[in-house]
């Protein structure tokens, strides 16, 4: 994994205003990411598909992760276009998010359009707009991060204090963006602002859905525009030698003429080069990478049920809802409240993802960071069942003397506290992997691409495990959402353990060597 110009493209740091301008992007990604996680889970059940089935359709964002990631960071850290590396890239990924919200916003008038009888539960056309749309919706987000985050780390010239700066910033926005995801998520009357959004096939709460795509387009199209605009990069010219000043022009060219002969070994002994490339990394894998890849799948192990499900936790086991029936009013309520939520969670993972860098020289590093945010990830994820209890508590008491279902102030606020705090260890799991990955790749003078592609395996595979078996283990203990969160709260805790024990402290700052392992 050795790219002989990357060292040379940023040699210095670029100004903060430009790291800022691309960091901004995180906010126009993470807008969708976060209607995703707030919206399209109760949507895909009101298009008929079963809460059992829904993580399965969730299972198509690891594996196009796993996928694609990888190789736009490969062929990003190889591009030549006069663009620069990353650039084209990103404009590629805006440009597919168009489209990918477009299918899933407008999924139920296409199913309606191709036949889907509005009296059957299971809209089959809709269902499969939808599925289309949303893969090649994480497909787009996918090749916009991770050549984003290489950008970053780019642009931060190897300097560590700056990578780690970055991606705090990048962290941060994607707090701005789940922001405006979970307020717009949240405002029941947003379809409203364009009434075209609500058809025949379309309810108000699909309208809604539709209405926030609409917004994220435009917030996506601004903040890319700008960033692209800002930020130059140089052309990447691959070398497979930099030819000393000093050296005579004989020897140049008998250099040159060997390079040939290498490149043509190469192309013959590696047919597939991104294959070949990925292969090698993981062989090529040093401790402290293999350290960073398992606290981070333990980690996202720990978060990714609750990623899927807070919404629907809410819904069901906090307002005692349900997707049909009489008390379907009730889970529309609890999402909506799941929204709210969310956008605390998101404010607390802004304050926290500018607090990261002076929290680790207090607390004595990073890897102290992160173990610490672990155990209340961990804590957290144990109180749901203690606020599921007590929602349950609260409902039978009122059903006996004959008030309202809906949750009482304090149920609300115990579970809104859980969403508030969650946003301290989330804050840690957007940017301290990440800028550790990249300290490594930049020590070791690897593709920022293709080194923050490899790290998002150990993201994707943990997502993929959960989506797999978070339907069945859920159905198997009734249905609900609380068993998959347990098991979270058992990954966070070895999570931190394993960062406090066996992940290595950074090195120190340095020049990239060659000859050093990723």
């Amino acid at each position: 994994m050795e790219l002989a110009s990357e060292a040379a493209l940023h040699r210095r740091p670029s100004p903060l205003r430009k790291i800022i301008a691309v960091a901004s992007i995180a906010a126009g990604v993470q807008f969708g990411w976060a209607l995703q996680l707030s919206l399209l889970t109760p949507y895909v059940q009101l298009l008929g598909v079963p809460h059992t089935w829904a993580s399965f359709i969730w299972l198509c964002g690891p594996v196009s992760g796993m996928i694609i990631q990888p190789l736009a960071g490969y062929y990003s850290d190889h591009c030549t276009s006069r663009w620069g590396r990353r650039r084209p890239f990103i404009v590629a990924g805006t440009i597919l998010v168009i489209l990918a919200v477009i299918l899933i916003g407008f999924a139920a008038d296409i199913g309606r359009a191709a036949g889907d009888h509005p009296e059957k539960k299971t809209k089959v056309n809709a269902v499969v707009v939808f599925v289309v749309g949303f893969w090649v919706l994480d497909v787009a987000n996918n090749m916009m991060q991770g050549p984003c985050r290489a950008l970053l780390a780019d642009m931060s010239g190897h300097n560590q204090k700056k990578t780690r700066t970055a991606n705090a910033y990048f962290s941060f926005f994607m707090a701005v963006g789940n922001i405006l995801g979970y307020a717009a998520g949240s405002y029941s009357d947003i379809h409203k602002v364009f009434p075209f959004s609500k058809t025949k096939a379309c309810d108000v709460y699909c309208a809604n859905l539709k209405s926030c795509f609409i917004f994220a387009i435009i917030l996506l199209i601004i903040l890319t525009s700008t960033a692209v605009v800002l930020v130059k990069e140089r052309p990447h010219s691959p070398t497979q030698h930099q030819l000393s000043e000093t050296k005579g022009e004989d020897e140049k060219k008998k250099q040159k003429q060997q390079d040939d002969e290498d490149d043509e070994e190469d192309e013959e002994e590696i047919p597939s080069p991104f294959f070949g490339q990925i292969f090698s990394a993981l062989g090529n894998l040093s401790r402290p990478m293999w350290m960073l890849i398992l606290v981070t799948s333990l980690n996202w192990l720990a978060w990714f049920g609750f990623l899927l499900f807070d919404t629907d936790w809410m819904g069901k086991e906090i307002y005692g809802g349900s997707v049909d029936g009489d008390n379907s009013h009730l889970y529309d309520k609890g999402v909506h409240a799941g929204s709210l939520g969310l956008m605390l969670n998101s404010v607390v993972l802004g304050l926290m993802s500018l607090a990261i860098e002076p929290t680790a020289r207090w607390v004595g590093g990073v890897k102290r960071v992160w173990g610490i945010g672990n155990f209340i990830l961990a804590i957290c994820l144990a109180l749901t069942v203690a606020a599921s209890k007590m929602a349950k508590s609260h409902r039978q008491e009122a059903a006996a003397a004959g008030r309202s279902l809906v949750p009482s102030a304090e149920v609300k606020i115990f579970a809104w506290a859980i969403f508030a705090i969650l946003g301290i260890p989330q804050a840690i799991t957007f940017s301290i992997p990440f800028a550790l990955a990249s300290i490594y790749s930049s020590s070791s003078g690897a593709g920022q691409g293709l080194s923050l592609g490899v790290l998002n395996l150990a993201i994707v595979l943990p997502q993929m495990l959960v989506s797999v078996a978070s339907g069945p283990v859920d159905k198997l203990f009734g249905g609900g959402n609380l068993p998959v969160f347990v098991a979270g709260a058992i990954a966070a805790v070895a999570s931190g353990i394993a960062a406090f024990t066996v992940l290595p402290t950074p090195p120190p700052h340095h020049s990239p060597s060659p000859s050093t392992k990723l």
